[in-house]
């Protein structure tokens, strides 16, 4: 019996990274010897055991046939007489193919060290293609480790399995996670950018696929490229360090662009309409927790008002607290105005350039929020009915005096 670190912790010493989790391989053992030296079993499809003081996890070696469509579609064979060689065989990448013994000695029989060096994502061997989570992954990994390319042969190898349609098979809830990791990596645009090279966005997220290629108004969007300026915004997210809700929000923010009708371009009059539609159907589809479904779908629909927000009187500034629930959830609100920050500034050349529009507005709705509604409700308690246009108009008032913003008595 014999173990080994694999996988991303080796992968990350060499790079100088620091490693969260150390994942281990055992070979030449069985689930009873494991069970009887203190492991405590885990592993529901093959063995997997937590070590009993580290509790970290510990994997016999196995060997895998496809057996079915999709990422589940395996048969796994652990047996002790599965060597370490064959173990990292079925691995994804070159990089995560490197094992470490206890004496610090590393085995590398598929070269992943010379990937490493080369910044390169090779694939191990032609098993790669069975499984369709391993393409996203691969997004996954570009998004992280920003400097490195995908090898020419693993991207023919995908967009093999994007003909194939293995890519079809993934499950909702697997391509939302991926997609997740990504856009919390360092810089989300990269993943986009494999996806799209192998053909594999067009079936995951054909509504983002569509805005590559179709152009804005240059005045206003230098860039002019739908596809680049919405990248640049979820790129600007990411620096900013923003959660996931808004990173999300910065990507669907402009979907309904990519529906203009090519002869109306470079103008997308209603395109926020648009937006909302698409984002519902991008969220039902991959079933989007409901954080980030909802502040996708404000951002869609009020960003092109959060960008004329100096222009708006002050019942109109009301309006839209009172569409975005903000009088009571004033943070997502704020959410708001940050993704729609990022997409002012993920436009070339506009990265430094102010955007008073959102601290303009949190001031707004702080004014509006400060009105004392219990007490208007006490004041008009004979005529109850009257009480929301009181308190409606108290908060306009409010925003008026804040901002100097003029009402246009509607």
């Amino acid at each position: 019996m014999k173990t080994y670190v694999v996988g991303g912790a080796v992968r990350d010493e060499l790079l100088g990274l620091p490693v969260q989790d150390h994942d281990h391989v055992v070979v030449g053992a069985t689930p009873e010897q494991m069970i009887a030296l203190g492991y405590a079993p885990v592993g529901k499809d093959f063995p997997v055991f937590l070590h009993p003081s580290t509790h970290e996890e510990y994997a016999l070696a196995r060997t895998e046939r496809k057996t079915a469509p999709g990422y589940k579609g395996f048969a796994f064979h652990a047996d002790r007489d599965v060597t370490l060689e064959q173990d990292l065989e079925r691995r994804d990448l070159t990089i995560n193919a490197i094992a470490r013994e206890e004496d610090g000695a590393l085995i590398d029989p598929f070269h992943g060290q010379r990937d490493l060096e080369r910044k390169r994502f090779r694939h191990v061997s032609d098993a790669f293609a069975e499984d369709p989570v391993r393409i996203l992954r691969v997004a996954r990994f570009a998004a992280r480790f920003t400097d490195f390319t995908v090898a020419p042969e693993t991207n023919v190898l995908m967009q093999q399995m994007v003909q194939q349609g293995e890519v079809d098979a993934l499950v909702p809830e697997r391509v939302w996670q991926e997609l997740a990791r990504g856009l919390m990596e360092a810089k989300p645009s990269r993943m986009f950018e494999v996806l799209r090279a192998c053909g594999a966005l067009a079936r995951i997220l054909p509504e983002l696929d569509a805005l590559w290629g179709v152009p804005q108004p240059e005045k206003h969007h230098p860039e002019i490229d739908t596809g680049i300026h919405v990248m640049m915004v979820v790129d600007y997210a990411a620096q900013r360090g923003y959660s996931l809700p808004i990173r999300f929000a910065a990507l669907m923010h402009d979907l309904g662009k990519g529906a203009t009708p090519a002869e109306e371009w470079p103008r997308h009059h209603g395109h926020e309409a648009r937006s909302v539609a698409l984002v519902e159907q991008v969220c039902r589809r991959l079933k989007i927790p409901n954080d980030c479904r909802d502040l996708a779908r404000i951002t869609a629909r009020e960003h092109g008002n959060v960008s004329r927000a100096l222009e708006l009187r002050a019942n109109t500034m009301v309006a839209l607290f009172e569409r975005c629930d903000a009088f009571r959830k004033p943070e997502r609100f704020g959410d708001m105005l940050r993704a729609a920050e990022c997409d002012h500034r993920g436009r070339t050349g506009f990265a430094d350039k102010p955007f008073p529009q959102a601290p303009y507005l949190a001031d707004a709705l702080q004014a509006a929020r400060g009105v004392d509604a219990g007490e208007i409700a006490q004041r008009h308690g004979d005529k109850p009915e009257r009480i929301p246009d009181a308190i409606r108009a108290a908060r306009v008032a409010a925003v008026g005096a804040a901002t100097s913003a003029g009402d246009d008595g509607a």
